[in-house]
């Protein structure tokens, strides 16, 4: 009997994750698989976890009940998200590219707080950082795809919309961070009790409300109050910018969620056949 030939099989292109590794990319920097999708969901519940665990062990009445245990749940995160970062390297193709990109210095900087613990006392405080990783919600939602609409109306609102969740989810992410520095800076004797007390200070300040019952005393932590008035200016003017460029820009074509499996980047065009960091085949 006549063999039929096999079909043949396209072999990956020449310096590509294959095997393991490309399974292994595909779950975790791929968002459009239900593998993909169920890592990330389970990434962000961790990160939420871990910030709220960094808030509330920095507030005496409660880390002077659950202080161990607080710590111990620090430590089991900070686990998790190294043995995370170092799976992220292995499997991309570029991990160098990777690792200096923005999302790999802020997985980085997610760990680092609770090791230079063990050297510099109070640097814990600074694990709220990882409330930046918080930014990759948005690449699990899709909301790439809703930038190009087809009414200019219609597209510019939908889009203006999101951007301003974004803008606001990284105003809440610096008065996390600046309520941490105030509260590593200043302490419980000048007021800043615990980080939410300096969170509080933060939006005040930033919204240039400016009670006046919670103030820094030492020259670096006015250096900060100064900075984050003048940055609070800034920030009230963004929203409109925001509705501007997209009534501008609404007819920009959609884009898309794959990641570069060579260097992680993501944020392409939806018919990007090459990475736009590294050149990579996607």
């Amino acid at each position: 009997m006549p063999s039929h030939p096999r079909p043949a099989t396209i072999p990956p292109a020449a310096g590509t994750p294959g095997g393991w590794r490309a399974r292994w990319h595909e779950i975790i920097f791929e968002a459009e698989t239900r593998g993909g999708k169920a890592f990330d969901v389970a990434l962000l519940g961790l990160i939420v976890l871990s910030v709220v665990a960094v808030l509330l062990e920095s507030v005496s009445s409660i880390r002077a009940h659950f202080g161990r245990q607080l710590r111990l749940a620090e430590w089991v995160f900070t686990l998790v998200f190294t043995v995370e970062y170092a799976i992220r390297l292995a499997v991309v193709g570029k991990p160098w590219r990777y690792a200096r990109s923005f999302f790999g210095l802020v997985d980085l900087l997610a760990i680092l707080p609770s090791y230079l613990s063990l050297f510099f006392a109070g640097t814990q405080s600074l694990i709220v950082i990882r409330a930046l990783r918080l930014l990759r919600v948005f690449r699990v939602l899709k909301l790439a795809h809703f930038v190009g609409e087809a009414q200019l109306l219609r597209a510019a609102l939908r889009a203006s919309a999101r951007k301003i969740i974004v803008f606001l989810g990284t105003v809440l992410t610096l008065v996390l961070i600046i309520g941490a520095l105030m509260y590593l800076i200043e302490g419980e004797e000048h007021g800043f009790t615990s980080i939410p007390q300096a969170i509080y200070w933060a939006i005040v300040t930033m919204t240039t409300v400016g009670y006046g019952d919670v103030a820094p005393g030492t020259v670096l932590g006015k250096l900060l109050a100064a900075t984050v008035m003048i940055l609070g200016y800034g920030i009230i003017a963004v929203p409109t910018g925001i509705v501007t460029v997209e009534l501008a820009h609404a007819q920009r074509a959609p884009l898309s969620t794959e990641a570069c499996p060579q260097c992680g980047a993501g944020g392409h065009d939806g018919d990007a056949r090459y990475c736009k960091a590294c050149g990579a085949r996607l």
